[in-house]
């Protein structure tokens, strides 16, 4: 079995997110790291490889972003992965999440894996919608929400999440299956794996090199478009009361929950 996870290089959680508004785009300068969400993808591909259900020859990690993002994938392959393809081009940039699921699938497509792994959403975007996007490029099943992967023979058993409780789904391969975080508690790099990192195999390649057509990448090939960006309206300061009488300070605790009809 070949595995094929998608990881991205995200602006760090810490640092607070901001949108460029010449661009309209997220500002990603400053301080990035691998989506936390796609750790738990590669976590993942490292238990069926590890559960032996199964062989796994390979585990590749696979990301489209800018020339920083190799950054990225050396996380990834210290989580794990055998080697690693970075999909890097001016042409890609803009792309929305139509266009990046196109051009992801154009990598894949090359790689012919037999399962495509990925977090449940990315922690900038968080539309929570490439795997289906991917998955509908290649022509496989796709599943989401997954925190339960059984490997079976030419198949997968999957629990996902859903609003009622859980699903249990058989699935042929191949498939695009995006896990959601509890599927597991995603290791930490030894500090071997991290130095070794970055003898592992890392493929740079351009839109040219999978096939991919450049009107269908980048703002030209975007199905949508920001047409305006208003910041949250800002936090009202909350009202203390202070607590001099407590009969008064009762008083004036029911009266507000009252007029916003919060008492039953």
């Amino acid at each position: 079995m070949k595995i094929c996870v998608l990881v991205k290089e995200v602006p760090d959680a810490a640092v607070e997110k901001r949108m460029d508004q010449g661009s309209k785009r997220l500002d990603r300068s400053g301080e990035k790291n691998l989506n936390p969400f796609d750790t738990h993808a590669i976590e993942a591909a490292m238990q069926i490889r590890e559960g032996g259900a199964v062989d796994v020859d390979e585990i590749v990690a696979v990301t489209m972003g800018p020339e920083s993002a190799f950054r990225a994938l050396h996380k990834a392959v210290s989580l794990g992965a055998d080697r690693s393809v970075h999909l890097t081009d001016e042409a890609l940039a803009g792309s929305d999440v139509c266009a990046t699921g196109y051009a992801l699938a154009k990598v894949l497509e090359s790689e012919s894996p037999d399962l495509v792994l990925l977090g449940q959403q990315s922690d900038d975007g968080e539309c929570y919608t490439i795997g289906a996007v991917v998955a509908d490029h290649l022509k496989m099943p796709s599943l989401t929400q997954v925190i339960k992967i059984d490997v079976q023979d030419g198949s997968l058993r999957c629990e996902r999440q859903a609003e009622y409780g859980y699903d249990t789904v058989d699935v042929q391969l191949p498939a695009v299956i995006s896990v959601g975080d509890a599927i597991n508690e995603p290791r930490y790099p030894s500090l071997k794996a991290i130095m070794g990192a970055k003898k592992k195999p890392l493929d740079t390649r351009s839109t040219a090199d999978v096939g991919i057509e450049a009107d269908r990448v980048g703002e030209a090939g975007s199905h949508t478009a920001v047409l305006g960006i208003n910041p949250p309206p800002q936090k009202q300061a909350g009202e203390i009361i202070e607590d001099e009488d407590t009969n008064e300070t009762v008083e004036k605790i029911v009266s507000w929950l009252e007029e916003r009809k919060l008492l039953a």
